[in-house]
């Protein structure tokens, strides 16, 4: 009896960068059973049926580097773990999340493989995990597989989880390669995001940031009070009040004079507001629906034109669309409601999702567009006459890209009327005929200045340039000099991890710098011990890069850690490896061989900056192997000053700590200085030839303070006194 199955034996999710990758992955343990036997061109008709589900896979270069790569693979024959990886991916790229990294590889266990997934967010990489494993099933099993089914329920899942179009430009463009800038998602399902670490760091929320001041926000919200504000500053604003009930509003309407304008004094997305209102009737038909919308309703004048939205930024105009009227044409045949399917709706840039530059047309689900139709004595049932042009909507999507057709002198008062409302980030509306004429020679207005504009107008335009908008949000919150980061510093290794990370966080902390630790001990902040051993974990990690206080943080990454969540963080201004002692983590994720536990601890010198350092311990021969694969410096450490990569380091003029004769050695090639006698030293009162360990961690810590630029000095200072027995101070 047969067992041709594919069964997960545990998925993983690694949020931070790991063995694979830089990136979050899912990594699923996959049994494919008697499927081991069954390479793909031994399956009969699978190729031909996995084909006709996806055909996209033709985009896929595989390893063979080639579009067509990896169904050259199918054809030649490959297993099903390195198809589940595909078909995920695939899956994804249907859902949206284009590219991706993958990876499958074997373990030494038989029919068993490691599948690695790019997982932009869990649930929905979850999702896509799962869907690929039952459709690459149904393909095997020539059964049936609803793909458009699994892709809609991925972009629902899509659209639920991950960040909105908005954030996610601002996102990309800080974590671009120009800019390199870490960020951190602050809630699982909302916008809320972190940009940079610990005390450098900036946060947005759509596009609203840490800049925003609330009192603006409301300010915004209140459409009276800031046509009053403008108005005060001859900012041109439409002329009308708020109104108290229907008959108040004729009563406004009369004194301003036919059209105006009826809206909610607090409404956003242009709800509740009605363009072009032309009489007393309409008014009675339109006020209760814009009532509804907000707490109050402003009747002001129409002006005519169309609508603009400015976008400012940090006090410039970066980005500016104008709405587009919507009208269909009769053939004398079909319904308005059927031609604005066929002519309006058809258009593939409309949509219901975010992702759409163009929202659908309903005439039943918008009642402006009504109004505007009965005016013209039609309704969604009416078939107009072959030829008859009917106006649908006046003022629709702002989906139209005219920033380099703003004259400067309404793009001026765009930044001025964000500047009186106190807004750093602002959707400034505005109504116009000509948007390459001033406002005062055609009677233009700014009607509406808004706190949290949406983007994806900008980024994805219906027609036009997009715009970089995200970098310019990215550019108002740092300056192209500052940095993100703080001094970061991860230590790993099979033993001494804990001392050692102990001692720089120790070092950096009486250099000056509020500094947060996370090691097995526990997490501390300035020397407090703030969450227990039990409790830490990833999570309470990356609490430590959150926290505004912090100015420099130390990272203890065990193997297990490593394996089981990645890094807390992105990148490392320090990076120490102290030994590798493969045995010591065998058992667990498959680890059973050296070049496996060497892999994992390699991890630790992948992640140092280009003007960072590894920390290596010189008498290992293990780490010294890890010396090319550091992008920043390298600096070696060892008990024995004869050690051969010690002396290679003075020969080739690079720093290297050691201790020789008694005493605590820093070097610059071969320009040494002595750090301090060991005999002065608490934690060495012992001796050094007692315990070892302890002195190679001791000169670990001391190269990675000396890395961190913390002075000759105040690291003799720090280690003289201290003690790893002493007692944790707790705070909580």
């Amino acid at each position: 009896m047969t067992n041709k199955t594919i069964e997960f034996l545990n998925v993983l999710h690694l949020r931070g960068p790991n063995i694979w990758t830089y990136r979050s992955v899912l990594e699923a343990w996959v049994d494919i059973h008697d499927l081991e036997d069954c390479p793909s061109n031994v399956i009969p008709g699978f190729y031909e049926r996995l084909t006709a589900m996806l055909p996209t896979l033709i985009e896929h270069r595989c390893s063979i580097g080639e579009r067509g790569g990896f169904l050259q693979r199918l054809r030649d024959g490959t297993w099903p773990g390195h198809i589940l990886e595909h078909v995920t991916l695939e899956l994804q790229n249907l859902a949206g999340m284009t590219g991706g990294f993958g990876k499958a590889r074997e373990t030494s266990l038989r029919g068993v493989y490691k599948v690695v997934i790019r997982a932009w967010q869990k649930d929905v990489s979850m999702a896509a995990l799962n869907m690929g494993h039952d459709l690459l099933m149904a393909a095997i099993e020539s059964r049936p597989y609803d793909v458009d089914a699994a892709v809609a329920r991925l972009r629902d899942l899509v659209d639920t989880h991950m960040l909105g179009p908005s954030t996610r430009c601002i996102v990309e463009a800080a974590a671009d390669k120009s800019r390199r800038i870490p960020f951190i998602r602050l809630l699982a399902e909302g916008n809320l995001v972190q940009l940079g670490y610990g005390a450098r760091q900036r946060r947005i929320w759509t596009a609203e940031t840490d800049r925003t001041p609330a009192i603006a926000e409301s300010i915004s919200r209140e459409k009276d009070l800031t046509k009053t504000l403008l108005e005060s500053c001859g900012v041109p604003i439409p002329e009308g009040r708020i109104v108290d009930g229907i008959e108040d509003a004729i009563e406004a309407a009369g004194d301003i004079g036919f059209p105006v304008v009826i809206k909610p004094s607090d409404g956003n997305h242009a709800r509740g507001v009605f363009t072009n209102v032309r009489s007393p009737d309409e008014i009675r038909e339109l006020y209760p629906l814009s009532a509804a919308e907000g707490s109050e309703v402003i009747v002001e004048r129409f002006i005519r034109g169309a609508e603009h939205r400015l976008l400012v930024v940090g006090g410039k105009m970066v980005a500016a669309n104008k709405g587009d009227m919507v009208s269909v044409v009769g053939d004398g045949e079909h319904s308005i409601d059927e031609l604005i399917e066929t002519q309006i709706n058809s258009d593939p840039r409309r949509g219901v999702e975010h992702e759409f530059p163009l929202y659908l047309i309903k005439l039943d689900r918008y009642p402006a567009a009504q109004m505007e139709v009965a005016r013209q004595g039609f309704t969604g049932a009416s078939v107009p006459p072959a030829g008859q042009e009917v106006m649908i909507v006046r003022t629709s999507n702002m989906a139209f890209d005219v920033t380099d057709e703003v004259h400067p002198d309404t793009a001026e008062l765009a930044c001025l009327a964000a500047r009186i409302v106190g807004l750093d980030i602002a959707g400034v509306d505005l109504v116009c005929e000509d948007i390459s004429k001033p406002l005062d020679v055609q009677q233009g207005a700014i009607v509406e200045v808004n706190a949290g504009p949406g983007l994806l107008m900008h980024i994805k335009p219906g027609v036009g340039q997009p715009r970089p908008v995200g970098e310019a949000i990215v550019d108002h919150l740092f300056a192209k000099d500052a940095d993100s980061r703080i001094p970061v510093v991860g230590v790993s290794g099979s033993r001494g991890k804990t001392p050692v990370a102990r001692l720089i966080a120790h070092l950096l902390r009486i250099s000056g710098q509020y500094t947060g630790l996370a090691c097995s001990q526990g997490v501390f902040l300035d020397g407090r011990q703030v969450e227990t051993a039990e409790g830490t974990n990833w999570d309470a990690a990356e609490r430590v890069l959150m926290n505004r206080s912090v100015e420099a943080a130390v990272f203890e990454n065990g193997c297990r850690s490593i394996l089981a969540d990645g890094t807390v963080y992105d990148r490392c201004l320090v990076g120490v490896v102290t030994n590798v002692d493969p045995e010591l983590h065998y058992g667990e994720f498959y680890m059973d061989s050296p070049e496996k536990v060497w892999n994992v601890f390699r991890t630790q010198v992948d992640l140092v900056l280009p003007y960072g350092a590894s920390v290596l311990n010189a008498e290992d021969p293990a780490v010294v192997e890890m010396a090319p694969l550091s992008d920043g410096e390298v600096i070696f450490y060892g008990v024995d000053s004869a050690a051969e990569a010690l002396a290679a380091a003075r020969t080739e003029g690079k720093r290297s700590v050691y201790a020789r004769d008694g005493k605590l050695i820093l070097a610059t090639g071969e320009s040494e200085e002595v750090l301090a006698p060991m005999s002065e030293v608490v934690m060495l009162a012992n001796g050094a030839d007692a315990a070892p360990g302890v002195l190679s961690n001791l000169l670990a810590a001391v190269a990675g303070a000396w890395a961190l630029g913390i002075s000759p000095a105040m690291i003799r200072a720090g280690i003289k006194p201290y003690d790893p027995a002493a007692p944790l101070r707790a705070d909580y």
